[in-house]
């Protein structure tokens, strides 16, 4: 549809050009015929009789035409309070750009010490970061939610290291582990 658009806006403005630049032949032949002291006017045409209430026919004078002047060029300045209109090319909206870097957040998993959901960053194609947004807590919890969040998390982590879900179980924290890779899994299906 643009190409359709493009070509047919430039033929148009070539052949405009080409009337404007050259003008038509026969155009140019009666104008180099033409003695330049004498105007042109054109002969008016036979006008039929008019008949007034009285019955009494009467022939209508014709004013003579006026001389018409050149079309100004682009040279010639526009007297002020014109104005001109164009019509401006459709516009066309485009999508703006994503950012390279973005933020996925995965579904929310609950298990029996409590409830994990992750948050990953991706660049382009790849993990650039993971964040436990919800660990389970209180207790023993703490413990074993830190030792969670100290292998999976952050820049260096597990999961910036594997690209995937496939991470190595944290000891003592079975069931957290699970549910924080329940998590990742469905942002990564979100980010891909």
């Amino acid at each position: 549809m643009r190409r359709a658009f493009l070509a047919i806006t430039g033929l148009a403005a070539s052949t405009t050009a080409l009337v404007v630049f050259k003008g038509s032949p026969a155009a140019t032949q009666v104008a180099q015929n033409l003695p330049s002291s004498q105007p042109v006017n054109p002969t008016p045409q036979e006008v039929e009789p008019s008949v007034d209430p009285a019955g009494v026919a009467s022939t209508p004078s014709v004013a003579p035409k006026a001389p018409t002047s050149p079309k100004p060029t682009k040279s010639t300045a526009r007297p002020s309070g014109t104005r001109t209109t164009t019509k401006a090319a459709p516009r066309t909206t485009t999508k703006a750009p994503q950012s390279t870097t973005r933020r996925v957040t995965g579904n929310g998993s609950e298990n029996e010490y409590g409830y994990v959901q992750v948050q990953i960053v991706v660049s382009g194609n790849r993990i650039v970061e993971a964040v436990a947004l919800s660990l389970p807590s209180g207790g023993e919890s703490d413990i074993h939610s830190g030792d969670v969040r100290n292998r999976y998390d952050g820049r260096g982590g597990e999961v910036v290291q594997k690209q995937n879900a496939n991470l190595n179980t944290v000891s003592g924290a079975t069931e957290t582990s699970n549910s924080y890779k329940q998590s990742l899994r469905s942002a990564i299906e979100q980010a891909f």
